[in-house]
C-alpha cells in the first residue's frame, strides 16, 4: 500500500457528507426521502438575494476575474468593518479583517496559526468539525460532552478544569448542530474563566478563543446573539471571530467568509491561506461589498429568510412536542437560532419488523428506510454514539414537507411497540 502521512491515514471523513451521499443514491433509485441532513439551502426554496445575484453578474461582466488581494479586497474589508460596527457594535479596523473562500479555510487557518502539535484544544460536543481540525493540527482534543439540560451549550463549570493548560477553546453560537445559543450569563461566566487563566499565564502564553458566529444573524424571537468582546473588552486580544455570507444569505456556494481579531494573528492566518490559495474569488468579493452597502435590501432579505426559517423550525418543533404529548419517545429543543432543530428520537430497544434496534445508527437507518426521514445523529458531531439526539436542518424543507414528515412518523412508529 502506498505510504501516506499519519495525519492523512488517521483522518476520518465527514460523517455528514458520507450520509448525504448515501441518501442521494437512495433518492436516485427512486426512494422518497425528506433529506434534512446537510446544513445547506435548496436554492428553489431559499434563493440568494436578487440584489446579490445582480452584483455577482455585474462583477463578472466587469472583468473581476483575476487574483484578489491576499487578505481580501480593501473595499470589502472596509464594508465589513462598517457592517460589524453597525450591526454588532464591535469596532475593528479593515486591517483586522481577513477574507477567504468561506468559513472553513479561516477556521483551519486559526488552528494552524495558534496550535502547535501536542497542544490542547478544548471544545464542546456536539459541535461541527473541531475534532477534525484538531486532528489536522496534530493537537490533543479535549471534548466536553454537553446535555439537553443546558441546551447543549457548554457551561463554565464544565470547561474550567480543562482550560488551565489548553491553547485554545473553540466555541460556536448559534450552535451547529443544535440551533441553540449562549445566554449572556453563560458566555459571561466562560469569559471570566478565560480572563482569570490569562491573568495567571501572562501575555506570552495565552488561552485563545475561536468564536464561530457564522449563524449570528439568524436568531429568532427574543433570542439575542452575544459574543466575548462585546461582553468584555479585555477578551479582545484573545478572541478570533469566524463569520461569513453563507448562512444568513443562503449563499453557501458563494464562497465569501471573513475572520477578524488581533492583527498579528490575522496576519499569520493571511500568510497561511496565501500559501494554499484559499482566497474568495474577486468577483464574489466585489459583489458582496456592493450588496452589503444596500442596507434596505439586506434588512428586507434578512427579515424574510428569518421568518421563513423560523416557521419551519417551529413547525417541526411543535410537531415533535405534539408527538411527545401523545406518548411517542421523541422530543425537541425549542429553536433559538441557525437553521437546525435538536431532535430526540429514542427507539433503541424497540422492535420493528421482527428485529430490535440496539443503536442510534440502526434508528437512523430505520428513519431513512422506513419513515423516509434523513437527519444526522449527534455522534457525527463528536457526541457519544449512545446519544439519541439528531440534527434536523430546514434549509431544504418545503412547507408541505412538515406535515408529510409527521404523518409518516406517526404511521411508521405505531407498529414499533410505541
Amino acid at each position: 500500500m502506498t505510504k501516506v502521512s499519519n495525519m492523512a491515514a488517521n483522518l476520518v471523513g465527514s460523517e455528514i457528507i458520507k450520509l448525504a451521499g448515501e441518501i442521494k443514491a437512495k433518492i436516485a433509485e427512486g426512494q422518497r426521502i425528506h433529506n434534512f441532513t446537510i446544513g445547506d439551502f435548496n436554492p428553489e426554496i431559499f434563493p440568494i438575494p436578487i440584489a446579490l445575484e445582480e452584483e455577482l453578474i455585474k462583477a463578472i461582466r466587469e472583468g473581476h476575474t483575476n487574483y484578489p488581494a491576499a487578505n481580501g479586497m480593501q473595499g470589502l474589508r472596509e464594508e465589513l468593518a462598517r457592517f460589524i460596527q453597525k450591526n454588532q457594535g464591535l469596532s475593528y479596523s479593515p486591517d483586522e479583517f481577513l477574507v477567504a473562500g468561506g468559513a472553513r479555510p479561516l477556521i483551519h487557518a486559526v488552528y494552524q496559526a495558534l496550535v502547535d502539535p501536542g497542544d490542547k484544544v478544548v471544545f464542546p460536543v456536539p459541535s461541527w468539525n473541531n475534532n477534525h481540525y484538531t486532528h489536522m493540527a496534530h493537537a490533543e482534543r479535549v471534548m466536553i460532552e454537553t446535555s439537553p439540560e443546558s441546551n447543549f451549550m457548554p457551561t463554565a463549570a464544565q470547561l474550567k478544569e480543562h482550560l488551565n493548560d489548553a491553547r485554545m477553546l473553540a466555541l460556536c453560537s448559534p450552535l451547529n448542530p443544535t440551533g441553540t445559543v449562549f445566554s449572556k450569563e453563560q458566555l459571561e461566566a466562560i469569559c471570566e474563566v478565560v480572563l482569570e487563566i490569562n491573568k495567571e499565564r501572562g501575555e506570552n502564553d495565552p488561552l485563545y478563543v475561536l468564536y464561530d458566529q457564522i449563524y449570528w444573524m439568524l436568531c429568532y424571537g427574543e433570542t439575542a446573539h452575544v459574543d466575548p468582546v462585546s461582553l468584555f473588552e479585555e477578551m479582545r486580544p484573545y478572541t478570533i471571530f469566524i463569520d461569513g455570507l453563507s448562512k444568513a444569505f443562503a449563499a453557501t456556494g458563494v464562497r465569501v467568509g471573513w475572520s477578524f481579531g488581533p492583527p498579528h494573528i490575522i496576519a499569520k492566518m493571511r500568510a497561511i491561506l496565501g500559501h494554499i490559495g484559499a482566497w474568495s474569488p474577486k468577483a464574489e468579493q466585489m459583489a458582496t461589498e456592493r450588496y452589503l452597502k444596500q442596507e434596505d435590501q439586506v434588512e428586507a432579505y434578512l427579515t424574510d429568510i428569518k421568518e421563513r426559517l423560523s416557521m419551519r423550525l417551529n413547525g417541526f418543533y411543535q410537531g415533535f412536542q405534539a408527538m411527545k404529548a401523545d406518548g411517542y419517545p421523541v422530543d425537541a429543543i425549542k429553536p433559538q437560532g441557525a437553521i437546525y432543530l435538536a431532535v430526540k428520537i429514542d427507539l433503541k430497544g424497540f422492535e420493528y419488523d421482527g428485529a430490535v434496534m440496539n443503536s442510534t445508527k440502526e434508528v437512523a437507518s430505520f428513519l431513512i428506510n422506513e419513515v423516509g426521514l434523513a437527519i444526522v445523529p449527534f455522534y457525527a458531531f463528536g457526541a457519544s454514539e449512545t446519544s439519541v439526539w439528531f440534527r434536523l436542518s430546514v434549509g431544504t424543507a418545503s412547507e408541505a414537507s412538515i406535515a408529510e414528515v409527521f404523518e409518516a412518523l406517526r404511521t411508521k412508529l405505531s407498529p414499533v411497540n410505541v
